[in-house]
């Protein structure tokens, strides 16, 4: 096999599928990239059994065609420390020599033919959503998704569909992050049923592969997979086994409350001037609103007390709530610092839910509040 190929454009595809290949297998050839290069097309692809992705690859003049497999770490470091615009990659035996106007390489080969194969996903059915939605479904819900649970399945988040809406949901039992979007569905296509659960990792990896927030992202449900396919990646991964929770038990239902409009930024600055005594120990701040102000207190043995304070369009009763300030900040972080949202709590027990006018839904389960 022998090709050339555009340096820039190479390490822009063999990232996404680099990203995908463990870093430690007992199959040292899961640890590299297999290249397919034919007189149309050039595609890299990557599996570390669980996860496979393949991207096509622009740029490459294919002279003899033939499959190939790049070990990461080597082929990976020549891409992105050479100076060269254009390399040569040529399969010598049982060498992969790598020719650049100012450097030349020779790493060692393996048999390509070992490499498990990572099929192309076709289908009629599928559901078609904007890359930058799908990046937002993913940021605003992976974070409290939980791989050590052994009760339920909570390391992954559920896919569900509602009408013309995705639903994102993740969850560890403590708290749980909610965000939907439209979509268009294509055929006989349904996703829930607390059982189309896409495992963290997984969802990590189609974030970052997305790529053109204004690209498409199709998904495709195949047996226990769902391939997530945009132009020029195609992911698929296998589901998380087991039930997930009923998610939409754990939102409160309530007329009794308060509903406090608040902009993420400020409240986070205050939040991490208020957490700043707190301890692994001592997680909890306390959120007092009353009339006019947003007070947050934090006390930690052996590191003090903290308070802050800041004003609020609220006139209403004081009312407060203990929460583990980790879990708010998590929220907080994933929205523009310009960005409103609705405080909605009842009392000092009862769960508290964040949320935005644009999908987003985040509950709390609160603190003792003598902690």
């Amino acid at each position: 096999m022998k090709f050339t190929f555009d340096r820039e454009k190479m390490l822009a595809a063999f990232q996404p599928a680099a990203s995908v290949a463990p870093s430690r297998s007992p199959k040292p050839i899961l640890q590299c990239v297999k290249m397919i290069g034919t007189e149309n097309d050039a595609i890299l692809m990557a599996t570390d059994t669980e996860v496979g992705i393949r991207v096509s690859v622009e740029g490459v003049s294919i002279e003899v065609p033939g499959n190939i497999v790049l070990p990461v770490d080597l082929f990976g470091n020549i891409l992105r420390e050479s100076s060269d615009d254009q390399l040569t990659v040529v399969v010598d035996g049982a060498e992969i020599k790598v020719t650049g106007g100012s450097s030349n390489y020779s790493l060692p080969s393996q048999n390509a033919d070992e490499f498990p194969d990572v099929q192309s996903v076709e289908g009629d059915a599928s559901i078609q959503i904007a890359a930058g939605l799908f990046g937002e479904l993913v940021k605003r819900t992976i974070f409290a998704t939980d791989n050590e649970s052994s009760r339920y399945a909570l390391g992954g988040v559920l896919l569900e569909t509602e009408g013309n809406n995705l639903i994102a949901v993740g969850t560890d039992g403590r708290r749980l992050a909610k965000m939907q979007g439209p979509v268009e569905i294509s055929g006989d296509v349904r996703l829930g049923e607390s059982s189309t659960i896409v495992p963290t990792r997984s969802m990590n990896l189609i974030a970052r592969a997305l790529g053109d927030p204004d690209s498409v992202v199709q998904i495709i449900p195949k047996d226990n997979q769902l391939a997530f396919k945009t132009e020029s990646v195609t992911l698929t991964s296998r589901l998380v086994e087991g039930r997930f929770p009923k998610w939409k038990d754990v939102f409160p239902s309530r007329t009794d409350g308060s509903k406090i409009e608040l902009t993420a930024g400020t409240v986070y600055g205050r939040l991490r001037q208020a957490s700043i005594v707190a301890n692994d120990e001592s997680r909890g701040i306390t959120f007092t609103f009353s009339d006019g102000t947003l007070a947050m207190d934090a006390t930690a043995a052996e590191r003090g007390q903290s308070h802050t304070e800041m004003p609020i369009a609220y006139a209403g009763k004081e009312v407060g709530v203990s929460l583990d300030h980790r879990y708010v900040e998590h929220f907080l972080r994933v929205l523009d610092s310009e960005a409103g949202f609705t405080f909605d709590l009842e009392g000092s027990q009862a769960a508290v839910l964040l949320s935005t006018d644009d999908g987003y839904s985040y509950v709390i389960m609160p603190l003792a509040r003598d902690r």
